[in-house]
């Protein structure tokens, strides 16, 4: 027991020293960490967008388009900044950005209405970000409904005002929106992308440090102890992850609580049982980076290799369009992705206070996926180790460096 305690000590000291020894590996483990999640929440920080610019085309120039136009304006919003003629003149001012969506209003707008038929209004909006759209349809949206009560009250109207607030609404309803108080964009994207940023740079990183063996032909140090005996596929399996995890535990502290902190993220979840729930997703990460590694025959192949999937994760993941609509195929390939049930079990805990029995079905699920990819790691580090020493024997044989 003291021998295999001590041979992964060896590996975990010496792959330490691989590390710190590699700017690339620097940057990945260190740099990227500490930086992206800042960039992406001060991207994101403005979670709501008011006063979106938008230009009125008015082809029914009557009382009532006057009075949508007005209650669009008085929204918090929007701000109709001007009025164009025609279609293209509108379309002008949004490709010179002095507008960011168009309110059309059919010339049949008042008739429809006054002989009780529908109407429709056409909002045209700049996608170049999904909260205009959302600023611009909402306030439609609420200003429609609104008129809509009026017209019910003027042409139904009761014998007194308690009669008429009835009619305008018969169901009386409040919005309360629970965790994300703000109905912000960054609070439920953000720490899903946390997670994900500590997955990918895992796997950039360690990517990397096995495309410098694979380009060299040869074997780190951590591959042998101090009396040049090989220590086995395992034990170098389970010492160098626990290199990997043990810095990515300090790296969590930043990514996971300082960084919601300091931009005012939800952040309800308590502490121990965030880092508890943290020790499996970072294991299995971690054995998953390694099994990936495999394949990076290059240095610089990672880039090349994972850079892409951050974003196939992601909408996987089932934050970004709801788990509940994902087909069942989609829904298994993501549950051999760590980041999966990682975001899934730290998104309840962090953002809505839930408790490890809560996430228990996700924390199991990342205690078989670390289990699963420690094995496929070793079987990858035994075939690295006869690979590319051909004298190898057993374990007793010293590894080429």
């Amino acid at each position: 027991m003291k021998k295999l305690l001590l041979d992964i000590y060896y590996v975990w000291v010496n792959e330490l020293k691989v590390v710190f020894k590699d700017p690339a590996v620097i940057l990945l483990f260190f740099i990227v960490p500490l930086a992206y999640p800042v960039l992406y929440s001060f991207i994101y920080n403005n979670e709501t967008v008011h006063n979106v610019k938008a230009i009125v085309v008015d082809d029914s120039n009557s009382a009532l388009s006057r009075e949508f136009k007005r209650k669009v304006d008085a929204t918090a919003d929007v701000k109709i900044i001007g009025y164009a003629t025609d279609m293209e003149e509108a379309k002008e001012a949004m490709r010179r950005k002095e507008a960011y969506g168009i309110y059309y209003i059919p010339s049949d707008f008042s008739q429809k209405i006054n002989t009780g038929q529908q109407t429709q209004v056409d909002i045209f909006a700049d996608m170049s970000s999904l909260l205009f759209y959302k600023a611009l349809l909402l306030s439609a949206t609420e200003v429609s409904l609104d008129m809509g009560a009026n017209i019910r009250v003027s042409e139904t109207g009761g014998e007194s005002r308690k009669e008429d607030d009835i009619i305008m609404q018969p169901v009386e309803n409040e919005w309360i929106p629970f965790y994300n108080i703000q109905n912000g964009f960054a609070s439920f994207l953000i720490p899903a992308i946390l997670i994900l940023i500590l997955q990918q740079t895992l796997i950039l990183g360690i990517s990397t440090i096995v495309g410098t063996h694979n380009d060299k032909k040869r074997f780190t140090i951590a591959s042998h102890t101090a009396a040049g005996k090989n220590v086995g596929a395992l034990k170098l399996t389970i010492g160098k992850a626990f290199c990997y995890s043990s810095l990515y535990m300090l790296i969590a502290v930043w990514v996971l609580r300082i960084i919601p902190y300091i931009f005012k993220l939800p952040q309800i979840g308590d502490p121990i049982t965030i880092a508890v729930f943290l020790m499996p997703f970072l294991l299995a990460a971690t054995f998953f980076s390694m099994t990936l590694s495999y394949f990076s025959s290059q240095r610089e192949f990672a880039m090349l290799l994972f850079v892409f999937t951050s974003v196939i994760f992601v909408f996987i993941s089932g934050i970004s369009w709801p788990w509940t609509a994902i087909p069942a195929p989609l829904k298994a390939i993501a549950y051999i992705i760590p980041s999966t049930p990682g975001i899934h079990g730290f998104v309840k805990i962090n953002t809505m206070g839930s408790t490890l029995i809560d996430v228990w079905p996700e924390y199991i699920a990342l205690w078989i996926q670390a289990a699963i990819y420690c094995t496929t790691a070793t079987f990858m580090y035994k075939w690295w180790i006869q690979n590319y020493d051909p004298e190898y024997k057993g374990l007793n044989r010293p590894i080429s460096k």
